[in-house]
């Protein structure tokens, strides 16, 4: 039997964060697709081997659990740069969305190559690899709590998911046909808050958390959920999942940089850089000279930021005995100065943030991977177990 790996991939609205293996390789692919012909055009395609395969993925894919099968896509930084290019709308699904299967196969592809480390850990014959994975994943509270997630795990069990490298240096021409052996979905707040009380070997950190009632406000870019964590488990009557993230804001500020500087950015990924990068923040290049875009940002992050701030602000109400609110999500990452000067100036919560804006980012592939490894010890402990009972009965 093919040994199974692990995956760890969060799906977020701007892109996907993914670990594999031991933690040894990471992933990191803008939440974006097109779609595509089989033969795109390529300048200096004797060239295409020396090119990044992560700026260059081109593929098809094929799955049962698509509405649109054997479609052809760029996908990540490539997609970008086309004129269709698709990112999530806001009020979708998730767990509906053919675009977040597509993002979840093409990372899993990209691990299952060898992409990171150089060479394929699976089995493969004539350029097609067999590759097994047990699937840590998950989906907004709001889709959870519908009962999304199952019909979503089953979509992934069960079947075979193919992956064919079309134009993509190194990997041309290879097929990867992907089964699961198990896929556990996750609600996203319970998540963050694993990934706040326990590390990477499974031990437990922040011990004063661990009885707390404590909040945690994921912003991601089509939705907010809002945990509650009471008895060291997330109160499904108390939780709330909004439809607003900071999408919509991204297109708004993107729209308003065309109408008033006549620039276009590409993505929204785009827009948040201009907002967190470190340096010349707020900045764009209009004509080649750098121009101030803050009246533009400034105004649309704080109207959003003052509608997150309503959303905590009813929920502690209702949940007066919470000690602090974890503010995590790339969201979070793009509005913290905002919330936090709205809190000074109005109620005054106990609310904290991630200092280090890449911690929230992978906060939640971080977490998946610690709950699905911890699935994998147990799973483990238990066949030990029965092995031993069996063995035992035997021998009488």
């Amino acid at each position: 039997m093919t040994k199974s790996r692990i995956a760890a991939v969060d799906v977020g609205n701007d892109a996907v964060k993914a670990n594999f293996g031991k933690l040894e390789n990471e992933l990191y692919i803008p939440n974006v697709i097109a779609r595509d012909m089989e033969d795109r055009p390529v300048i200096g395609i004797e060239e295409l081997d020396e090119k990044d395969p992560l700026d260059n993925l081109h593929i098809r894919v094929h799955s049962p659990a698509l509405k649109e099968n054997n479609a052809i896509y760029r996908v990540g930084n490539l997609a970008t740069k086309t004129s269709n290019s698709t990112e999530l709308d806001p009020g979708s699904n998730k767990s509906e969305e053919d675009q977040t299967l597509v993002m979840l196969f093409a990372a899993i592809a990209l691990d299952a190559v060898g992409y990171e480390n150089g060479a394929s850990s699976f089995k493969t014959a004539n350029n097609v690899i067999e590759a097994n994975y047990t699937l840590g994943t998950g989906l907004p509270l709001r889709e959870v709590k519908e009962g999304k997630d199952v019909g979503y795990r089953s979509q992934l069990l069960g079947s075979v998911h193919q992956v064919e490298f079309l134009i993509t240096p190194q990997f041309q021409g290879k097929k990867v046909n992907i089964k699961f052996d198990e896929v556990k979905v996750y609600p996203e707040g319970f998540a963050a808050y694993v990934n706040l009380v326990m590390d990477n070997d499974l031990n437990i950190i922040n011990k004063e958390l661990i009885d707390k009632q404590i909040l945690i406000q994921d912003i991601g870019g089509l939705s907010t959920d809002i945990a509650v964590i009471r008895n060291r488990n997330v109160d499904d009557d108390k939780a709330q999942g909004f439809n607003l993230g900071v999408a919509e804001s991204l297109e708004q500020i993107r729209d308003e940089i065309l109408t008033k500087h006549g620039v276009e950015l590409d993505s929204r990924r785009d827009v948040v850089d201009i907002i967190t990068r470190k340096n010349n923040r707020h900045h764009i290049m209009v004509k080649g000279s750098r121009t101030n875009v803050h009246d533009i940002t400034d105004r649309i992050l704080l109207e959003l930021a003052k509608k997150q701030y309503r959303y905590l602000r009813n929920v502690w109400q209702r949940n007066s005995q919470s000690e602090i609110c974890y503010f995590v999500g790339g969201g979070s990452a793009v509005l913290k100065d905002y919330l936090k000067t709205l809190n000074n100036n109005l109620d005054g919560f106990n609310i904290e943030f991630f200092e280090d804006e890449n911690e929230s980012i992978w906060m939640m592939a971080n977490a998946y991977y610690k709950l699905i490894s911890d699935y994998i010890r147990k799973s483990e402990k238990e066949k030990k177990v029965e092995k031993k009972e069996k063995e035992t009965s035997a021998a009488k």
